[in-house]
């Protein structure tokens, strides 16, 4: 068996395969913290990258957004071979590094004005083998604002990973992504699972208008019942309200089951402010293991 998340070293993290990274956080009992960065755009003191920054104050996995892997770029990372961008990602943080893939329906109509965004940020074939050649531990299969990505495109691209991808995959929608449809419901979660999604990713109680409490239950039941884990997401620029709502939104989705919180990047423009990443550590897993994974060395 692995180490629970909660309390293992980097040098355990970063050996562990999909299915041990996925064990290793359902031991963890909900008390996993993942913290989603922009990584093309400098940290506010401009000699680190932002995914130190996160993991610095207790974020326990890094996932990369913007991150184009056709053209892989980590502001505040100077590195000549840019096919070992992730690899020296993971050296320096400690931490399973994921990346954002997003499954662009090309065909849907749109409910606002659609976001191009490059190949290399979108899921495809040629897409997810470069993250499994760059060393990625997990790819996440959603949508950022006006992208046009939509619940069918993600089952396709799921199916797609489980061909070309040894690492965790995690999929579903934080908000809209300017496409009129479910953001998260037990339909599109049983047809993620079905197609081999290891977590499902949705909205947490308190970010999207109308998904409430007893909707994530069912949720999480019906994943936890097919040995898959949840994971609520903060990504509705809330991540910047304050350390009282992340808080209360962190109780609020422990309560429900997930295994899993997610908190985005829209606060800083790059990342969630360090003050706000304590306080929602605090909130679901207490003071002491808080500070251990804040101050665990990466060298043990």
């Amino acid at each position: 068996m692995v180490e629970r998340l909660l309390s293992a070293s980097a040098s355990e993290v970063l050996k562990m395969n999909g299915s041990e990274l996925k064990q290793s956080i359902k031991a963890s009992e909900g008390r996993t913290i993942l913290s989603e960065n922009v990584v093309v755009e400098p940290y506010s003191g401009g000699y680190l990258t932002t995914s130190e920054v996160a993991a610095a104050f207790g974020a326990d996995l890094i996932l990369l957004n913007v991150f184009d892997v056709f053209n892989p770029k980590v502001n505040g990372l100077n590195i000549d071979n840019s096919d070992g961008i992730v690899r020296e990602l993971q050296r320096l943080t400690g931490r399973p590094i994921g990346v954002n893939l997003e499954p662009i329906d090309e065909d849907i109509a749109m409910e606002s004005t659609r976001v191009e965004i490059a190949p290399g940020r979108q899921a495809t074939v040629k897409s997810i083998k470069e993250a499994q050649k760059l060393g990625f531990n997990f790819v996440c299969f959603t949508g950022n604002p006006g992208t046009g990505v939509t619940n069918k495109m993600i089952v396709k691209a799921i199916k797609t990973a489980k061909d070309n991808f040894k690492g965790l995959v995690i999929a579903g929608k934080m908000h809209g992504a300017g496409v009129d449809e479910s953001v998260a419901d037990i339909d599109s979660a049983k047809e993620f699972l079905k197609a081999g999604a290891d977590v499902i990713l949705v909205p947490a109680v308190g970010t999207v208008p109308g998904f409430s409490a007893s909707e994530l239950t069912e949720i999480v039941k019906l994943v936890h019942k097919n040995d898959g884990l949840v994971m609520s997401t903060i990504g509705t620029s809330q991540e910047g309200a304050g350390p009282q709502v992340i808080q209360n939104i962190a109780l609020q989705n422990k309560i429900c089951g997930v295994d899993i919180q997610h908190i985005g990047d829209a606060a800083w423009g790059c990342q969630s402010p360090f003050e706000f990443l304590y306080p929602l550590s605090k909130a679901i897993r207490g003071e002491s293991h808080t500070i251990d994974r804040m101050a665990r060395s990466i060298n043990r």
